[in-house]
């Protein structure tokens, strides 16, 4: 099996694909893609193409849409980053609250000049700021990395309230009993002085920061942003801080329109810019795109559902399907009609597309499969 690579993807993932692959990124009629940042909205996808491993958590540059239409399965990295994101934020915090950017370079300025350590004593106080201690911090999402700064807060000395609709009973077990919880996003916004963002980008959470949320916030108020740049209204922000009314920003994601606003401090997307943040992500892409291929297998896809199922049988018949009435029976009739019996069968749904996976007797013939392709609804047929 071919897999493209459309960025550079550390070894130690690689090698998690074992012998039977041909990769590099050259490879033409790929099984699988590995990628990272490259924008695939424009690729066209061979129809050898089954599925798409991102090593990291946005799937922002991958058209998922298309990609489910041509029953291409697309796998993201969940938390293998976290611990480098989390730690990059309890950073943000800490520029957030004391203004060591604009210190340094004030410091930087001195060079040259006589008696630096006494302008130094001088102008310190220009750069004061405060302790996290005591402060209350918000998170906005307490997944695997909301929940990491969360429970890290905490013992940093802040009191921390979080809102999460989504939060699975695995990530409430997670966390800090002493994280109180928060019924709406606007009870973050009213009681907090710090408020950490951590939802992915979507047309929900599209600028939730903006004038009217921002009013309902205490003046003076702090903003992290490490997670998509389109959470936050540009000119809303701009605005809020020239008039105090939010009196820092950190945010991973530059723009035009943020990097000369004063008081805002700009990293370069350094979240999971550690060693060990991409050999997490890259080794738990080529493990998901490595069972998918081989066995069927489903962990950690975005647009299709989790399914692992251990192999029983001759033949594996794995179908990808809308999510409609009716197509499980005419697949199942399809394989009775083969004479073949079905050993072990999963069905699971996610939202509109669904995912079945027959482990029959022996291998189909060719007209069985062409015969459930045929059903209406259906994505992609495979036997492995």
């Amino acid at each position: 099996m071919k897999i493209q690579l459309l960025n550079k993807i550390a070894a130690v993932g690689l090698k998690q694909l074992g012998n039977g692959y041909d990769v590099g990124e050259t490879v033409e009629n790929p099984d699988g893609i590995m990628v990272r940042s490259a924008v695939m909205h424009e690729m066209e996808f061979g129809s050898e193409l089954k599925a798409i491993a991102r090593a990291g958590a946005g799937v922002n540059n991958i058209p998922i849409d298309r990609c489910s239409e041509a029953g291409i399965v697309v796998f993201n990295t969940p938390g293998a980053n976290a611990n480098g994101v989390k730690e990059l934020a309890v950073c943000a915090l800490l520029l957030a609250a004391r203004n060591v950017v604009g210190g340094i370079e004030w410091a930087k300025s001195l060079a040259g000049s006589t008696d630096v350590a006494k302008q130094v004593e001088k102008g310190k106080s220009k750069f004061a700021g405060t302790e996290l201690q005591g402060k209350t911090l918000g998170v906005i999402g307490l997944g695997a990395i909301g929940g990491l700064i969360a429970n890290t807060a905490i013992h940093l000395g802040m009191n921390v309230i979080g809102c999460d609709p989504y939060l699975s009973v695995e990530g409430a077990w997670n966390l800090n009993h002493r994280i109180v919880r928060a019924a709406t996003y606007d009870e973050i916004f009213e009681k907090c002085d710090y408020i950490s963002l951590h939802v992915p980008a979507t047309k929900d959470t599209k600028n939730m920061i903006c004038t009217v949320n921002i009013a309902k916030m205490k003046d003076g108020v702090k903003l992290i942003n490490l997670s998509r740049a389109d959470l936050v209204n540009a000119e809303d922000l701009k605005v809020a801080m020239a008039d105090g009314k939010v009196s820092a920003y950190v945010t991973d994601f530059p723009t035009e329109e943020i990097l000369e606003i004063p008081g805002v401090v700009a990293i370069p997307h350094l979240g999971a810019s550690t060693e060990e943040a991409e050999d997490n992500c890259a080794v738990m892409a080529a493990i998901e795109l490595d069972d998918y291929l081989k066995n069927g297998n489903i962990k950690n896809s975005v647009n299709f559902p989790n399914v692992d199922m251990p192999r029983s049988a001759g033949a594996r018949i794995c179908v990808l399907h809308a999510n409609v009435p009716a197509v499980l029976t005419q697949i199942t009739g399809a394989v009775a009609d083969e004479g073949l019996n079905i050993e072990n069968m999963t069905n699971k749904s996610k939202g509109e597309n669904a995912y079945t996976v027959l482990d029959v007797s022996s291998t189909p013939s060719d007209a069985a499969v062409a015969r459930i392709s045929s059903v209406e609804g259906i994505m992609r047929v495979r036997v492995i």
